[in-house]
């Protein structure tokens, strides 16, 4: 399955997780306060960062999470926009790295 990523910054992630939580109807599968956040459903993969040296609501990047990606892999388009291509456990393996105090794991399909 893939679902679209998209990478968001934020400088306020408790007002993104309430006011994206509505939009998306659904909860976000994992949240660091104050830095991170995460929804996962069946067509998107949605991420939030607390990231000051860019303007809120700037995209990060783009990408697919795909359950057949051998391994996380990132380019750049024409346009000059990051992708990644990546299965949920290689995200899940980069939350852990940056937060392992949120023990998250992935569900490789919803």
């Amino acid at each position: 399955m893939k679902r679209l990523h998209i990478a968001i910054a934020t400088h306020d992630i408790a007002a993104t997780v309430r006011d994206y939580t509505q939009r998306l109807r659904a909860e976000p599968v994992v949240v660091v306060p104050g830095e991170y956040a995460l929804w996962r459903t069946e067509t998107l993969n949605v991420s939030v960062r607390q990231d000051s040296t860019c303007e809120p609501g700037v995209l990060r990047h783009l990408g697919w999470e795909d359950d057949e990606a051998p391994t996380l892999t990132t380019d750049t388009d024409c346009n000059g926009l990051l992708w990644e291509h990546f299965a949920a456990h290689h995200q899940a393996a980069e939350i852990h790295e940056i937060w392992p105090n949120t023990h998250y794991v992935a569900e490789s399909a919803l």
